[in-house]
């Protein structure tokens, strides 16, 4: 392959019923992208049932795919269609940094197979303040699939993609793994990402949860258990 080749990127982005909010991060893309790295968009609807296909049908250049419900099987189904070297999930409610591709490309051609960018939250509230500060550090724990993620394609096959029978902190599973198996690096420019999930369930409240969680999959608790307290604690 290219060395051309190897450094294009395929944005990987996974919706379900997300009508109201794919059209801002679309048109956004489609700005900022530099053609000569970001090769495609794919979007992988998980079976909307609001607007969101229609919404998609309005933007002829980006690719649209389905797959049966769930980030980790519509994040794999992503990767499979894609056709680029390196590949980036983005949350369809997080927004990267100018000129986000070329800096992606330039970690992977400096021997960097994997990484993410620090986060900032669209909120003031301390808490999340706090929260976001910790993404500039280099360490699992500081990690989350708000901060956007990019993998090469020979290390996600590796590592088989995402695990889908997770069904929560699929992208932390998964990252754990990258951690283990290759030399991750922090992008030290900021996505920035809704705090629409803390404003839903109250910013205190969610934050609890989530240190809870930390600590269940620490601890080495089963997914479904955690998956029990997720589904009992917060709302989606």
């Amino acid at each position: 392959m290219e060395f051309e080749q190897l450094m294009k990127i395929s944005i990987i982005i996974p919706v379900l019923n997300e009508g109201n909010i794919i059209a801002k991060l679309l048109d956004y893309l489609l700005k900022i992208q530099n053609p000569k790295f970001t090769k495609e968009i794919i979007v992988v609807d998980g079976g909307s049932t609001d607007a969101t296909l229609e919404v998609l049908k309005t933007y002829p250049t980006v690719k649209v795919i389905h797959s049966q419900k769930g980030r980790a099987i519509q994040m794999n189904a992503g990767a499979k269609f894609s056709t680029s070297y390196i590949l980036y999930f983005l949350h369809c409610d997080t927004f990267p940094p100018k000129d986000f591709d070329v800096e992606i490309s330039a970690k992977v051609q400096n021997k960097y197979p994997s990484g993410c960018f620090k986060m900032k939250f669209d909120s003031n509230h301390i808490v999340l303040k706090v929260s976001q500060w910790f993404t500039q550090f280099n360490h699992k724990s500081c990690r989350g699939g708000d901060q956007s993620l990019f993998v090469v394609r020979n290390l996600f096959d590796k590592l088989n993609g995402f695990n889908e029978n997770i069904t929560i902190y699929e992208d932390n599973e998964f990252i754990g793994r990258l951690y283990k198996n290759s030399t991750f690096t922090i992008i030290q420019k900021t996505v920035i990402t809704s705090a629409r999930k803390y404003h839903k369930n109250g910013v205190w409240k969610l934050q609890f949860h989530f240190i809870i969680i930390h600590l269940l999959n620490y601890m080495g608790f089963s997914n479904s258990s955690i998956q029990k307290y997720y589904s009992k604690n917060i709302n989606n």
